[in-house]
């Protein structure tokens, strides 16, 4: 009994310290740092696996799991600046397979590479799976090779726009949406009435303005004439062979062929695949992925869902 007592006394002492407040007590689980665990290969030098997958966005995307869930680009660069700091760190291997997502997640994922390349000065190779399209293929330019897989789709190189009008639906339930505003287009793209011309107008220009962005980064790092560039990137998408006819791609193979392509690209016969994961994530080879998700095709409607009731958006997606 005695030894119950004592036990209590540090949590009375709490108490009457804090003066009967509320006390708070965050259980949220907290995000750890990332471990290196080693997926093939031996020697000294290491070879980053650095997963880019789903639909590219600023925010995280919604899970059931209990555990919280690192933005992308905030594990992209947590990734790259702990390969950065590694001078074992030989190349990059950047496996991607993504429709695409916002412009901005599209452009700051590209930048973030293109700076770690331009600082450390080692090769990045991309290598698309399923899907790396729009946003997904915007990123992989700035890898220094981009392999697809046989099978995978690519291209759609565009721009979409997202909204819904749900006036017609709040009407057969008796609500509507009133604004008071500083000036006419101040609600431009509002759910809940329908776009006027003028408004549709100036959505398109913006629009073209961030598809011409697309096109001179396809012109500039992949070297095809801006012109020509343009006559295919219309939105479609393309095979791995259309793609590397087009000047898209440089190799059509497998995981291994980029991990090949990266070990001869930075001068080494032998180096270690390593990939970075929280602790208790299972990573064992160069096919598990950084996080559990669901397959792209269905991870995307719920993701688009949440973009969609967000409000309009403009993005670098393939979305059939």
């Amino acid at each position: 009994m005695r030894v119950r007592l004592a036990a209590l006394v540090p949590v009375v002492a709490g108490w009457i310290l804090a003066g009967c407040g509320v006390v708070s007590i965050d259980l949220t689980p907290r995000v750890r740092p990332l471990e290196e665990s080693t997926l093939e290969g031996t020697g000294t030098g290491k070879i980053v696996l650095v997963d880019l997958a789903g639909v590219l966005a600023e925010e995280p995307i919604f899970t059931l799991e209990s555990r919280p869930q690192v933005p992308l680009l905030a594990r992209v660069r947590e990734e790259l600046d702990k390969a950065g700091a590694d001078p074992a760190v030989r190349a990059i291997v950047l496996r991607i397979n993504s429709p695409g997502g916002t412009i901005t997640a599209s452009d700051v994922l590209y930048h973030e590479i293109s700076t770690f390349k331009a600082r450390r000065k080692i090769p990045v190779v991309a290598a698309l799976m399923d899907v790396g399209a729009s946003g997904g293929y915007y990123v992989a330019l700035a890898a220094d090779q981009i392999v697809a897989h046989p099978t995978t789709i690519t291209g759609s190189i565009g721009v979409l726009m997202l909204t819904v009008n749900a006036s017609g639906l709040l009407e057969k339930i008796g609500v509507s949406a009133s604004y008071v505003k500083s000036g006419g287009l101040k609600d431009m793209g509002s759910p809940f009435r329908t776009l006027t011309p003028e408004e549709r107008a100036l959505f398109q220009e913006l629009i073209d303005r961030f598809y011409g962005r697309f096109v001179d980064l396809v012109a500039q790092e992949r070297r095809i004439d801006e012109a020509r560039v343009r006559a295919f990137a219309d939105g479609r998408v393309y095979t791995a062979g259309e793609a590397q006819s087009l000047g898209l791609i440089d190799r059509i193979g497998y995981l291994e062929d980029a991990v090949a392509l990266a070990r001869e690209a930075a001068g080494v016969k032998e180096a270690r695949v390593v990939a970075y994961h929280r602790p208790r994530q299972y990573r064992a080879t160069i096919y598990s992925s950084a996080e559990p998700a669901a397959p792209v095709a269905a991870s995307g409607v719920g993701d688009l869902a949440r973009l969609v009731v967000s409000g309009p958006k403009f993005l670098y997606l393939w979305w059939p």
